[in-house]
C-alpha cells in the first residue's frame, strides 16, 4: 500500500508549503490565503486534508477516503464529496487548491487542460520526519499552520518514551501472496523504532519482494507482522498467511489503514506493535 514528470510549470513558496501551479501559458494567479474549495487526488493526501482543513473547505476527496481498511481518517470523510478520478469533476468544482502525494500519479490531473489551479505536490513519506514535513506543508497550504504544529506536537507526545520491546529480534512484514516489505519504507522505520530487525534487510531484499513459505520457514523470524484484514482467510491471497508451516510464528496484527500512507496514524501503528510484543513476552512461560 504502496511509486514522474510534474505537470506544474512554476513553483510558489507560500507559508512553508511547496505550491505548484498546473501548466498554463498565462501568468499564475495568487492562491487564496485560506482556500475554500480543496480537492484531494490521492488517498494519502485525503488523510492530511481531513486532519488539517475545516470540513467546509473540502470540496472533494478520492473514492477510497471512506474505506476504513484503507484510510485512518475514514470516519471524518463520511458525508463529503467523493471523486472518481475524473478531470470533469475537478473542472466542475473549480478548486482553489489541489493536493496530491505525489500529484503526478493522478490521471485526472494529467487530463486537465491548462488552468490556474494551485497544486500542493507532496512527496511520498517513508519516514516519520517526512510525515512531519507533509503535515507542515499541508497545514500551511490549507491556511491553518498552527494545526500542523499542534498535530506534530501530539504525535511527538504519543511517541515519547515508546519502548523498544523488539530487543533486536527479527520480524517480517508479510502480506498477501507472500509479499514482504523491505528497507527504506515506513514500516521498516517503524520496526526499528520499537527495536525490531527487518528480515527483508537481513536477506538483502528490495523494498518490495516475494518470499515463499519455504524461505520464510528457513529464515525463522521471531515475529510476523500482518495486516489485520488477513487475520481470517478471505481469499487465496490471505490463505497463504494461514499455512500450517508458519502458524506457530507469533503474529503482530495492525490495520493497513495505519501503514498504507505516511499519516498521523503512524503513532497508532507504532504503539500497537510495541504493545503486542509486550503482551506476547508477558504471556510466555
Amino acid at each position: 500500500m504502496r511509486r514522474r514528470g510534474l505537470l506544474a510549470a512554476a513553483a510558489l513558496l507560500a507559508g512553508g508549503a511547496g505550491l505548484l501551479w498546473a501548466a498554463s501559458s498565462a501568468p499564475p494567479v495568487k492562491a487564496p490565503t485560506v482556500p475554500q474549495r480543496i480537492v484531494s487526488i490521492n488517498l494519502c493526501a485525503d488523510q492530511l486534508v481531513l486532519a488539517l482543513a475545516d470540513r467546509k473547505q473540502i470540496a472533494g476527496l478520492t473514492k477510497n477516503a471512506t474505506d476504513a481498511e484503507m484510510s485512518g481518517e475514514a470516519g471524518a470523510a463520511r458525508g463529503l464529496p467523493l471523486l472518481s478520478n475524473s478531470a470533469e469533476q475537478i473542472l466542475a468544482i473549480e478548486p482553489d487548491l489541489i493536493v496530491g502525494m505525489p500529484a503526478s500519479r493522478s490521471a485526472a490531473l494529467r487530463a486537465l487542460p491548462p488552468q490556474h489551479y494551485p497544486l500542493l505536490d507532496l512527496a511520498t513519506a517513508n519516514t516519520l520526519g517526512e510525515i512531519y514535513t507533509s503535515i507542515r506543508k499541508t497545514a500551511a497550504a490549507v491556511g491553518h499552520p498552527e494545526r500542523g504544529t499542534a498535530l506534530i506536537a501530539r504525535m511527538e507526545r504519543e511517541l515519547a518514551g515508546l519502548p523498544k520491546p523488539g530487543k533486536g529480534r527479527v520480524a517480517a512484514y508479510y502480506q498477501r501472496r507472500g509479499y514482504m516489505t523491505g528497507t527504506g519504507t515506513l514500516i521498516d522505520e517503524m520496526m526499528a523504532r520499537i527495536g525490531l530487525v527487518n528480515l527483508a534487510g537481513k536477506l538483502g531484499k528490495p523494498p518490495l519482494s516475494q518470499l515463499s513459505l519455504e524461505e520464510m520457514v528457513a529464515a525463522e523470524p521471531d515475529f510476523l507482522i500482518v495486516e489485520s484484514a488477513t487475520d481470517v482467510v478471505t481469499d487465496q491471497g490471505s490463505e497463504m498467511l494461514h499455512h500450517p508451516a508458519i502458524k506457530d510464528i507469533p503474529r503482530i496484527s495492525i490495520a493497513q489503514a495505519w501503514t498504507v500512507c505516511g499519516s498521523p496514524a503512524y503513532t497508532q501503528a507504532a504503539r500497537s506493535m510495541a504493545a503486542q510484543i509486550a503482551r506476547h513476552d508477558g504471556g510466555r512461560s
